[in-house]
Protein backbone atom coordinates (compact mmCIF):
# COMPACT_ATOMS: atom_id res chain seq x y z
CA UNK A 1 0.00 0.00 0.00
CA UNK A 2 1.32 3.50 -0.95
CA UNK A 3 1.52 6.04 1.94
CA UNK A 4 -0.88 8.96 1.45
CA UNK A 5 1.30 12.09 0.89
CA UNK A 6 1.32 14.60 3.89
CA UNK A 7 2.67 17.96 2.43
CA UNK A 8 2.32 19.33 -0.98
CA UNK A 9 3.15 22.34 -2.43
CA UNK A 10 0.68 24.47 -5.37
CA UNK A 11 2.22 26.82 -7.54
CA UNK A 12 -0.15 29.85 -8.63
CA UNK A 13 0.51 28.22 -12.34
CA UNK A 14 -2.01 25.69 -11.05
CA UNK A 15 0.97 23.33 -10.69
CA UNK A 16 1.31 20.69 -7.77
CA UNK A 17 3.67 18.80 -6.17
CA UNK A 18 2.97 16.15 -3.60
CA UNK A 19 5.48 14.51 -0.77
CA UNK A 20 6.22 13.91 3.07
CA UNK A 21 5.38 16.36 5.33
CA UNK A 22 7.72 17.13 8.17
CA UNK A 23 8.27 19.92 11.15
CA UNK A 24 5.28 22.03 11.81
CA UNK A 25 2.06 21.35 10.14
CA UNK A 26 -0.49 24.08 8.62
CA UNK A 27 0.07 25.83 5.55
CA UNK A 28 2.12 29.09 4.42
CA UNK A 29 2.12 31.55 1.65
CA UNK A 30 5.53 33.05 -0.21
CA UNK A 31 7.86 32.94 -3.49
CA UNK A 32 9.59 30.07 -3.92
CA UNK A 33 13.50 29.76 -4.96
CA UNK A 34 16.30 27.17 -5.03
CA UNK A 35 19.48 27.14 -3.15
CA UNK A 36 22.37 25.54 -4.55
CA UNK A 37 24.50 24.79 -1.29
CA UNK A 38 25.54 21.56 -0.50
CA UNK A 39 25.93 22.62 3.04
CA UNK A 40 24.53 25.62 5.54
CA UNK A 41 21.21 24.77 5.40
CA UNK A 42 20.60 25.83 9.09
CA UNK A 43 22.51 29.20 8.05
CA UNK A 44 19.90 29.02 4.76
CA UNK A 45 16.73 28.61 7.13
CA UNK A 46 17.68 31.40 9.75
CA UNK A 47 19.25 33.90 6.95
CA UNK A 48 17.23 36.92 7.30
CA UNK A 49 17.40 37.68 3.88
CA UNK A 50 15.38 34.25 3.06
CA UNK A 51 12.35 36.30 4.64
CA UNK A 52 8.77 35.76 2.29
CA UNK A 53 10.73 33.03 0.80
CA UNK A 54 10.49 28.46 0.91
CA UNK A 55 13.63 27.51 -0.42
CA UNK A 56 14.06 24.05 -2.28
CA UNK A 57 17.52 22.58 -2.08
CA UNK A 58 19.16 20.82 -4.23
CA UNK A 59 21.21 18.80 -2.66
CA UNK A 60 19.54 15.79 -1.83
CA UNK A 61 21.06 15.41 1.97
CA UNK A 62 19.52 17.64 4.10
CA UNK A 63 19.61 17.41 7.88
CA UNK A 64 22.05 15.03 7.53
CA UNK A 65 24.32 17.07 10.15
CA UNK A 66 21.29 17.83 12.37
CA UNK A 67 21.06 21.24 13.98
CA UNK A 68 22.98 23.27 16.48
CA UNK A 69 22.80 26.86 18.51
CA UNK A 70 25.67 27.65 16.92
CA UNK A 71 25.28 27.87 14.19
CA UNK A 72 22.14 29.79 14.01
CA UNK A 73 22.49 33.21 11.84
CA UNK A 74 19.93 34.87 13.97
CA UNK A 75 17.43 33.26 16.45
CA UNK A 76 14.81 31.89 14.84
CA UNK A 77 14.54 30.20 11.15
CA UNK A 78 12.89 33.61 8.81
CA UNK A 79 12.34 31.63 5.52
CA UNK A 80 8.93 30.28 5.41
CA UNK A 81 9.46 26.60 4.86
CA UNK A 82 12.08 23.95 2.78
CA UNK A 83 11.50 21.50 0.39
CA UNK A 84 14.16 18.58 -0.24
CA UNK A 85 14.50 15.40 -2.25
CA UNK A 86 14.45 13.17 0.58
CA UNK A 87 12.97 12.83 3.75
CA UNK A 88 15.62 14.36 6.72
CA UNK A 89 17.74 10.79 7.96
CA UNK A 90 18.67 10.92 11.49
CA UNK A 91 21.42 13.30 12.13
CA UNK A 92 24.99 12.07 12.11
CA UNK A 93 27.42 14.88 13.93
CA UNK A 94 29.30 15.86 17.25
CA UNK A 95 28.47 19.08 16.87
CA UNK A 96 24.69 18.13 16.55
CA UNK A 97 22.34 19.16 19.28
CA UNK A 98 19.12 18.79 17.92
CA UNK A 99 17.16 16.68 14.53
CA UNK A 100 16.22 18.96 11.72
CA UNK A 101 12.58 17.96 11.96
CA UNK A 102 11.78 18.55 15.28
CA UNK A 103 14.10 22.02 15.22
CA UNK A 104 11.20 23.22 12.53
CA UNK A 105 8.23 21.79 14.48
CA UNK A 106 9.23 24.12 17.61
CA UNK A 107 9.94 27.32 15.46
CA UNK A 108 6.80 26.85 13.24
CA UNK A 109 8.68 26.28 10.20
CA UNK A 110 6.59 23.84 7.64
CA UNK A 111 9.42 20.93 5.54
CA UNK A 112 8.34 18.75 2.44
CA UNK A 113 10.29 16.03 1.43
CA UNK A 114 10.02 13.14 -1.50
CA UNK A 115 10.05 16.00 -4.19
CA UNK A 116 11.46 15.95 -7.61
CA UNK A 117 13.61 19.09 -7.03
CA UNK A 118 15.49 18.76 -10.48
CA UNK A 119 12.04 19.09 -12.02
CA UNK A 120 10.90 21.83 -9.39
CA UNK A 121 14.50 23.88 -9.70
CA UNK A 122 13.38 23.87 -13.44
CA UNK A 123 10.37 25.38 -13.50
CA UNK A 124 11.91 27.81 -11.36
CA UNK A 125 14.64 28.64 -13.49
CA UNK A 126 12.10 28.49 -16.98
CA UNK A 127 9.62 30.66 -15.25
CA UNK A 128 10.86 32.72 -12.67
CA UNK A 129 10.70 32.50 -8.96
CA UNK A 130 7.07 31.38 -8.60
CA UNK A 131 4.60 32.43 -5.63
CA UNK A 132 3.81 29.10 -4.00
CA UNK A 133 1.35 27.92 -1.13
CA UNK A 134 3.12 25.08 1.23
CA UNK A 135 1.16 22.76 3.25
CA UNK A 136 1.78 19.93 5.51
CA UNK A 137 -1.26 17.87 6.90
CA UNK A 138 -0.75 14.25 9.16
CA UNK A 139 -4.04 13.39 7.12
CA UNK A 140 -3.35 14.13 4.26
CA UNK A 141 -6.30 16.26 3.18
CA UNK A 142 -6.01 19.30 0.56
CA UNK A 143 -8.11 21.68 -0.71
CA UNK A 144 -5.67 22.07 -3.88
CA UNK A 145 -7.81 24.88 -5.47
CA UNK A 146 -7.75 26.77 -1.94
CA UNK A 147 -4.31 26.51 -2.27
CA UNK A 148 -3.37 27.30 -5.68
CA UNK A 149 -6.18 30.58 -4.84
CA UNK A 150 -3.78 31.39 -1.90
CA UNK A 151 -0.65 31.26 -4.35
CA UNK A 152 -2.20 33.55 -6.42
CA UNK A 153 -3.18 36.14 -4.09
CA UNK A 154 0.32 36.47 -2.89
CA UNK A 155 1.52 39.93 -3.82
CA UNK A 156 5.07 39.09 -4.33
CA UNK A 157 8.03 40.47 -3.47
CA UNK A 158 8.45 43.84 -5.62
CA UNK A 159 7.60 46.97 -3.64
CA UNK A 160 7.77 45.10 -0.38
CA UNK A 161 9.80 46.35 2.57
CA UNK A 162 10.64 43.42 4.62
CA UNK A 163 13.79 45.22 5.90
CA UNK A 164 11.51 46.59 9.19
CA UNK A 165 10.28 42.91 9.72
CA UNK A 166 13.43 41.39 10.78
CA UNK A 167 15.64 44.39 11.82
CA UNK A 168 16.34 44.51 15.72
CA UNK A 169 14.09 46.27 17.59
CA UNK A 170 16.74 48.54 19.48
CA UNK A 171 19.99 49.12 19.23
CA UNK A 172 23.16 46.35 20.96
CA UNK A 173 26.88 46.20 21.24
CA UNK A 174 28.91 42.99 19.31
CA UNK A 175 32.11 41.63 20.39
CA UNK A 176 31.73 37.93 19.67
CA UNK A 177 34.50 37.07 16.67
CA UNK A 178 34.35 34.15 14.10
CA UNK A 179 34.13 30.47 15.63
CA UNK A 180 37.64 29.15 16.04
CA UNK A 181 39.46 25.48 17.04
CA UNK A 182 39.32 24.21 19.72
CA UNK A 183 37.05 27.36 21.91
CA UNK A 184 35.01 28.23 19.54
CA UNK A 185 33.33 31.86 19.45
CA UNK A 186 35.52 34.40 21.62
CA UNK A 187 35.42 37.80 22.49
CA UNK A 188 37.22 41.02 20.92
CA UNK A 189 39.12 42.61 23.70
CA UNK A 190 41.02 44.86 21.73
CA UNK A 191 39.09 46.65 18.95
CA UNK A 192 40.99 49.41 17.23
CA UNK A 193 37.66 50.58 15.14
CA UNK A 194 34.28 51.96 15.85
CA UNK A 195 31.78 50.27 13.78
CA UNK A 196 28.33 51.44 13.37
CA UNK A 197 26.11 48.17 11.26
CA UNK A 198 22.88 48.76 9.87
CA UNK A 199 20.48 45.73 10.68
CA UNK A 200 18.60 45.45 7.57
CA UNK A 201 18.70 41.76 8.55
CA UNK A 202 22.19 41.17 9.71
CA UNK A 203 23.87 37.74 9.69
CA UNK A 204 25.47 36.96 12.96
CA UNK A 205 28.33 35.55 11.03
CA UNK A 206 28.89 38.84 9.35
CA UNK A 207 29.57 40.50 12.55
CA UNK A 208 31.88 38.11 13.77
CA UNK A 209 33.84 38.81 11.05
CA UNK A 210 34.18 42.78 11.48
CA UNK A 211 34.71 42.13 15.37
CA UNK A 212 38.03 39.71 14.14
CA UNK A 213 38.86 42.63 11.65
CA UNK A 214 39.13 44.53 15.09
CA UNK A 215 36.13 46.51 15.11
CA UNK A 216 34.22 47.38 18.25
CA UNK A 217 30.21 46.72 16.70
CA UNK A 218 26.93 49.05 17.64
CA UNK A 219 23.76 47.53 15.70
CA UNK A 220 21.33 49.63 15.23
CA UNK A 221 17.89 49.12 13.38
CA UNK A 222 16.95 49.95 9.82
CA UNK A 223 15.40 53.02 10.19
CA UNK A 224 18.36 54.60 11.72
CA UNK A 225 18.65 58.38 10.64
CA UNK A 226 21.95 59.48 9.40
CA UNK A 227 22.22 62.16 12.48
CA UNK A 228 22.06 58.89 15.28
CA UNK A 229 24.27 57.04 13.18
CA UNK A 230 26.76 60.47 12.80
CA UNK A 231 25.74 60.57 16.73
CA UNK A 232 27.97 58.06 17.46
CA UNK A 233 30.88 59.14 16.18
CA UNK A 234 32.10 55.82 14.56
CA UNK A 235 35.20 55.30 12.14
CA UNK A 236 32.83 53.72 9.58
CA UNK A 237 29.36 52.45 8.63
CA UNK A 238 28.62 48.84 7.34
CA UNK A 239 25.66 48.41 6.29
CA UNK A 240 23.94 45.04 5.81
CA UNK A 241 22.29 41.99 3.72
CA UNK A 242 18.31 41.70 4.16
CA UNK A 243 15.18 40.59 2.66
CA UNK A 244 12.59 42.07 0.43
CA UNK A 245 12.88 45.11 -2.91
CA UNK A 246 15.90 47.13 -1.91
CA UNK A 247 13.72 49.83 -3.36
CA UNK A 248 10.83 49.82 -1.26
CA UNK A 249 13.64 49.54 1.82
CA UNK A 250 15.42 52.51 0.07
CA UNK A 251 12.56 54.69 1.19
CA UNK A 252 13.93 55.59 4.80
CA UNK A 253 17.91 54.24 3.87
CA UNK A 254 18.82 56.07 0.95
CA UNK A 255 18.32 59.38 3.06
CA UNK A 256 20.76 57.74 5.93
CA UNK A 257 23.12 56.82 3.51
CA UNK A 258 23.03 60.24 1.71
CA UNK A 259 23.90 61.62 5.34
CA UNK A 260 26.69 59.03 5.90
CA UNK A 261 28.56 59.88 2.64
CA UNK A 262 28.51 63.59 3.06
CA UNK A 263 30.05 63.18 6.40
CA UNK A 264 32.92 61.45 4.51
CA UNK A 265 33.22 58.32 6.12
CA UNK A 266 34.04 54.93 5.45
CA UNK A 267 31.18 52.86 4.10
CA UNK A 268 31.19 48.65 3.85
CA UNK A 269 28.07 47.16 2.40
CA UNK A 270 26.97 43.55 1.99
CA UNK A 271 23.64 41.68 -0.30
CA UNK A 272 20.76 44.41 0.28
CA UNK A 273 23.34 46.82 1.77
CA UNK A 274 25.13 46.45 -1.53
CA UNK A 275 22.06 47.68 -3.15
CA UNK A 276 20.90 50.46 -0.76
CA UNK A 277 24.60 51.52 -1.36
CA UNK A 278 23.88 51.90 -5.58
CA UNK A 279 20.45 53.41 -4.81
CA UNK A 280 21.94 56.36 -2.18
CA UNK A 281 24.96 56.74 -5.35
CA UNK A 282 22.23 57.25 -8.14
CA UNK A 283 21.89 53.82 -9.94
CA UNK A 284 18.77 51.58 -9.68
CA UNK A 285 18.02 48.04 -9.08
CA UNK A 286 15.49 45.47 -10.83
CA UNK A 287 14.20 42.10 -9.66
CA UNK A 288 15.76 39.02 -11.27
CA UNK A 289 13.96 35.71 -12.59
CA UNK A 290 15.17 33.54 -10.52
CA UNK A 291 18.02 35.41 -8.38
CA UNK A 292 21.17 33.93 -7.36
CA UNK A 293 20.89 31.56 -4.16
CA UNK A 294 23.89 28.85 -3.57
CA UNK A 295 27.90 28.67 -1.96
CA UNK A 296 29.35 28.62 -5.49
CA UNK A 297 28.99 31.06 -7.30
CA UNK A 298 31.94 32.35 -8.90
CA UNK A 299 32.48 36.39 -9.26
CA UNK A 300 35.36 37.79 -11.04
CA UNK A 301 37.52 40.98 -9.43
CA UNK A 302 37.68 43.26 -12.48
CA UNK A 303 40.21 45.25 -10.96
CA UNK A 304 42.74 42.57 -10.00
CA UNK A 305 41.15 39.31 -12.33
CA UNK A 306 41.03 37.10 -9.84
CA UNK A 307 38.10 34.53 -9.79
CA UNK A 308 36.37 34.31 -5.99
CA UNK A 309 34.09 31.42 -5.11
CA UNK A 310 30.88 32.89 -3.16
CA UNK A 311 28.10 32.28 -1.75
CA UNK A 312 24.81 34.56 -2.64
CA UNK A 313 21.10 34.98 -1.56
CA UNK A 314 19.64 37.73 -3.90
CA UNK A 315 16.11 38.24 -6.03
CA UNK A 316 17.20 41.71 -7.12
CA UNK A 317 20.23 43.08 -8.49
CA UNK A 318 21.84 46.52 -9.23
CA UNK A 319 21.30 47.80 -13.00
CA UNK A 320 25.25 48.20 -14.21
CA UNK A 321 24.00 49.73 -16.82
CA UNK A 322 22.43 52.83 -14.72
CA UNK A 323 26.23 53.44 -12.32
CA UNK A 324 26.80 56.49 -12.04
CA UNK A 325 30.04 58.60 -13.18
CA UNK A 326 32.55 58.25 -10.25
CA UNK A 327 31.20 54.54 -9.22
CA UNK A 328 32.98 51.87 -10.50
CA UNK A 329 31.97 48.09 -11.43
CA UNK A 330 34.38 45.93 -9.27
CA UNK A 331 32.60 42.50 -9.46
CA UNK A 332 30.86 40.22 -12.12
CA UNK A 333 29.00 37.06 -11.60
CA UNK A 334 30.67 34.45 -14.06
CA UNK A 335 27.37 33.48 -14.55
CA UNK A 336 25.45 35.85 -16.20
CA UNK A 337 27.40 39.13 -15.80
CA UNK A 338 25.26 40.60 -13.57
CA UNK A 339 26.53 43.10 -10.72
CA UNK A 340 28.37 41.78 -7.88
CA UNK A 341 30.18 45.02 -6.52
CA UNK A 342 30.85 48.39 -6.73
CA UNK A 343 32.84 51.33 -5.70
CA UNK A 344 33.32 55.23 -5.25
CA UNK A 345 36.26 56.23 -7.18
CA UNK A 346 39.00 57.77 -4.85
CA UNK A 347 36.57 56.96 -1.45
CA UNK A 348 36.71 54.31 0.51
CA UNK A 349 33.37 53.54 -0.29
CA UNK A 350 32.23 49.99 -1.22
CA UNK A 351 29.77 47.37 -1.53
CA UNK A 352 29.58 43.71 -2.96
CA UNK A 353 26.56 41.77 -3.95
CA UNK A 354 27.61 38.29 -2.29
CA UNK A 355 28.02 36.83 1.51
CA UNK A 356 31.85 37.53 1.88
CA UNK A 357 31.40 36.18 5.61
CA UNK A 358 29.67 32.82 4.59
CA UNK A 359 33.57 31.76 3.23
CA UNK A 360 32.38 28.73 0.63
CA UNK A 361 36.02 29.66 -0.79
CA UNK A 362 36.48 29.55 2.29
CA UNK A 363 38.67 32.89 2.57
CA UNK A 364 38.53 34.13 -0.87
CA UNK A 365 36.84 37.01 0.18
CA UNK A 366 37.67 38.08 3.29
CA UNK A 367 40.19 40.60 2.18
CA UNK A 368 37.10 43.13 2.24
CA UNK A 369 36.49 43.21 5.30
CA UNK A 370 40.23 43.94 6.31
CA UNK A 371 39.70 46.74 3.12
CA UNK A 372 37.37 48.36 5.26
CA UNK A 373 39.42 48.43 8.36
CA UNK A 374 42.14 49.18 6.53
CA UNK A 375 40.17 52.46 5.27
CA UNK A 376 39.56 53.25 8.95
CA UNK A 377 43.05 53.24 10.02
CA UNK A 378 43.51 55.42 6.52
Amino acid sequence: MTQKPTACLALADGTVFYGMGFGATGETVAELCFNTAMTGYQEIMTDPSYAGQVVTFTFPHIGNTGVNPEDDETADPVAEGMVVKWDPTKSSNWRATEELAAWLAKRNRIGMGGVDTRRLTRAIRHQGAPHVALAHDPEGNFDIAALVQKARAFSGLEGLDLAKDVTCAQSYQWNEMRWAWPEGYRPQTVPKHKVVAIDFGAKRNILRCLASAGCNVTVLPATATAAEVLALNPDGVFLSNGPGDPAATGAYAVPMIKGVLAADLPVFGICLGHQMLALALGATTIKMNHGHHGANHPVKDMETGKVEITSMNHGFTVDSQTLPDGVEETHVSLFDGSNCGIRMSGRPVFSVQYHPEASPGPQDSYYLFERFAEAMSA
